[in-house]
């Protein structure tokens, strides 16, 4: 095949997203059909319709393919929670921050455990993907803190980055409970727990 002849480099990037996202999908259907031990490359590549290779070399093994499909669900719970409009109080802003994120865990119960597992505790380079997407939730969180700081809401003595960590460490507080059956709903656990720091603040 000629340089002429060859098809152009954004059909061939189009293609390869194209099976990415189809292998991902497959794969989070037999993530949490089959369970992240049983479900296998194999198995995801023939649904697909590629070969083992293939997926292989799209993801470099079973936990970069649960990596990929975990940090890409979470990227489209993000934009969901930057895109709603802060209304309410203070309170119920950051409680919209967690809702999606919740919600999604969710959707998918017998996978969240493995999926927190993960990342909580991926190696690099989805350690520091992961960190990157924490940041960018809780850098939102403080300029919500900042704002309500200019309202007159929260008293301007308040630390922004304090809030912001305490927002994490509740939000993760709230979703290992209800991973481990402790809560039947993280949103309102969550929600307890950050009212109670707001009045303390």
């Amino acid at each position: 095949m000629t340089s002429a002849t060859k098809p152009p480099a954004r059909s061939r990037r189009a293609r390869k997203e194209a099976t990415q996202a189809r292998i991902l999908e497959v794969a989070r259907l037999h993530f949490e059909r089959d369970g992240y031990e049983s479900a296998s490359i194999r198995a995801v590549a023939a649904e697909s319709e590629v070969a083992t290779g293939t997926v292989l070399l799209h993801f470099a093994d079973k936990r970069g393919l649960l990596h990929a499909a975990l940090y890409e669900d979470l990227e489209r719970a993000i934009a969901r929670c930057l895109a709603i409009k802060p209304q309410g109080s203070l309170l119920a802003r950051l409680c919209a921050v967690a809702r999606p994120f919740y919600a999604y865990y969710d959707e998918r119960p017998k996978l969240s455990r493995t999926l927190l597992r993960e990342s909580l505790f991926a190696d690099d380079p989805w350690k520091e993907r992961f960190n990157q997407q924490v940041l960018r939730v809780t850098t939102h969180v403080g300029m919500l803190a900042v704002q309500a700081k200019s309202d007159g809401e929260l008293a301007a003595t308040v630390d922004s980055q304090v809030l912001s960590a305490a927002w994490a460490a509740f939000y993760y507080l709230a979703l290992i409970a209800w991973a481990n059956g402790g809560v039947a709903d993280p949103l309102a656990l969550f929600k307890v727990l950050m009212a109670q720091h707001l009045r303390e603040a």
